[in-house]
C-alpha cells in the first residue's frame, strides 16, 4: 500500500454541550460508518482515502504506517482521536478487502466527552465546522417481506450430517458452519432505521455499519487501549425464554455442558496462546460466566492483558489491527484446526460468507483500536438483506439442533429488520 502526506488531520474536543447532544447513530445516518456500544463508539461520514488491503487481514502491518503519515494536529492523544481508519473484512483471512479513512470522524467516549477529526486535503481550509447530525430525508420502511432460506432444512441438516461424519473420521475437532437466509422487501430498506432497532433491542452490543455491512455483535474479537489489551470470545448457546427462574435453569445447564464447556476452551486456549507471548500479564479466569442477550445466553470469558514495553513502543507497536490479523478466525467461528476447518467451510457452506464473521471495527494511528466479530449482521444492498447464523459442530453434534439454533439467532437480526 502506498504512503502519502496529501492530507491532514485536525482534532478539536467538542464543548459540553456538544458532547451532550451529541448522537452517533444520527450522525452516521443511513450511510456513514458506525461502531457503537452503549452510547460509546465512534461514527464517522465521507472518504478522504481507502486503504486496500489486497491480501485481506493476513497483511495489515502498513495500515498503521499510512495513518502515521497523515500530519496530524491532535492535543487530545486520547484512542481514537487523530487519523482513524475504520472497516468490515471478509472472514477468510486471505480475501482483498479494505478500510476507510474519513473525512469526519465523531467520537465520544465512556466520561462524556467528545471530540471532532477531520481529515482534509493539504491545500483545504484546516477546519470547516462540523454539522453533528447528519442529514435524512424521511424515507417510509418496506411494508412487506419476503423470507427465504437459501437452503432447505432437510439440506441443511445434511450438510451438518456430512461435517459430523468428516469430524468422526479424524483431521479436526470443530467446524463451524453458517447458514444463509435472504430478506427481501417491497422497498429500499432503511439502514438508520435498523440500526436504532438493534441498538435498541441489543443496547449490550457493539452496533456497526459499514458500508451496507450492519449488525449488532456481542462478541469482542480484540481492543487496544494503550498498554491494555482485551477480548471477550463467546461459544456455546442456549434459548432464553424470558421466564427468569427457568433462565437460570438453561443457564446453569449452559455452565454444566461438557460439549459446550469443551467447545469454549477451544476457543479460549487459542486466543490465550496468542496473546500470552505478548504481555507481562494475561488474566484468563477459570470459567467462563453467562452472557445473557435479549433471546439466548452464551458462554463467555472476558481476556485482559498488559502488554510487554516492546509492543507498545513508537514504531514497532503491535496495532489493534495486528491483533486482529493474528486471531481471524477463532474456533469460536471457524474451527479447529483452523486450517482444517477453514477447507471444510468452502467444501460444504452454500454461499461465500463475505464478511459475515469477519473483524469490523477500527484502528487509530496510535495502534489503539476495536473490533468485534461481525455476527448477528446483515449485508444490505437496496431492498436485499442477506444475513447467516452459524454453529459449532463437533463429533456429537445433532443436526436438528443445530438448525434450531441457527433459527434462534436469526431472530435476533430479523426483529430489527423485519418490520411490516
Amino acid at each position: 500500500m502506498t504512503v502519502d502526506a496529501l492530507l491532514r488531520s485536525t482534532t478539536r474536543l467538542l464543548s459540553d454541550v456538544e458532547a451532550k447532544e451529541l448522537d452517533l447513530l444520527a450522525f452516521a445516518g443511513d450511510d456513514g460508518l458506525l461502531f457503537v456500544r452503549e452510547g460509546v463508539g465512534i461514527a464517522a461520514r465521507g472518504v478522504a482515502r481507502r486503504i486496500e488491503l489486497p491480501r485481506g487481514t493476513s497483511d495489515v502491518r502498513g495500515v498503521a504506517d499510512v495513518l502515521r503519515a497523515i500530519p496530524s494536529e491532535d492535543s487530545l492523544h486520547r484512542a481514537g482521536s487523530g487519523p482513524v481508519a475504520i472497516g468490515a473484512l471478509a472472514f477468510t483471512p486471505t480475501e482483498a478487502g479494505s478500510l476507510v479513512v474519513p473525512e469526519v470522524i465523531v467520537a465520544k467516549s465512556a466520561d462524556g466527552s467528545a471530540w471532532c477529526t477531520q481529515i482534509r486535503p493539504i491545500d483545504a481550509p484546516a477546519w470547516v465546522e462540523p454539522i453533528l447530525v447528519a442529514s435524512r430525508a424521511k424515507r417510509w420502511s418496506p411494508h412487506g417481506f419476503d423470507l427465504q432460506s437459501v437452503v432447505s432444512h432437510e439440506a441443511w441438516c445434511d450438510i451438518i450430517s456430512t461435517a459430523v461424519d468428516r469430524i468422526r473420521r479424524g483431521g479436526l475437532d470443530k467446524v463451524v458452519l453458517a447458514r444463509p437466509v435472504d430478506v427481501i422487501a417491497t422497498s429500499d430498506l432503511v439502514i438508520g432505521d435498523i440500526l436504532g432497532r438493534l441498538q435498541a433491542l441489543f443496547p449490550s452490543c457493539m452496533v456497526f455499519s459499514v458500508e451496507g455491512f450492519v449488525g449488532a455483535s456481542p462478541e469482542l474479537l480484540v481492543a487496544r487501549k494503550g498498554s491494555q489489551v482485551r477480548a471477550h470470545p463467546l461459544a456455546g448457546t442456549v434459548a432464553r425464554s424470558g421466564d427468569p427462574d427457568t433462565d437460570a435453569a438453561l443457564a446453569a445447564g449452559l455452565l454444566a455442558s461438557t460439549k459446550d464447556r469443551w467447545e469454549h476452551s477451544l476457543v479460549i486456549d487459542r486466543i490465550s496462546s496468542v496473546l500470552r507471548p505478548l504481555c507481562d500479564e494475561l488474566d484468563v479466569p477459570r470459567s467462563p460466566s453467562i452472557v445473557p442477550l435479549r433471546n439466548v445466553s452464551h458462554l463467555g470469558t472476558l481476556i485482559t492483558g498488559s502488554l510487554h514495553a516492546a509492543n507498545v513502543a513508537d514504531g514497532t507497536a503491535l496495532t489493534a489491527l495486528d491483533f486482529v490479523s493474528v486471531l481471524n478466525p477463532t474456533p469460536a467461528v471457524g474451527g479447529t484446526p483452523t486450517a482444517a476447518a477453514l477447507a471444510l467451510i468452502a467444501e460444504l457452506e452454500p454461499e461465500d460468507r463475505g464478511t459475515y464473521a469477519g473483524p469490523v471495527g477500527w484502528v487509530d494511528a496510535a495502534g489503539n483500536g476495536e473490533w468485534a466479530v461481525g455476527l448477528r449482521s446483515a449485508r444490505i444492498q437496496g431492498n436485499r438483506a442477506r444475513m447467516f447464523a452459524g454453529g459449532g459442530i463437533v463429533n456429537d453434534s445433532d443436526p436438528a439442533a443445530e438448525l434450531q439454533e441457527t433459527q434462534l439467532k436469526l431472530q435476533a437480526l430479523l426483529s430489527a429488520v423485519v418490520r411490516p
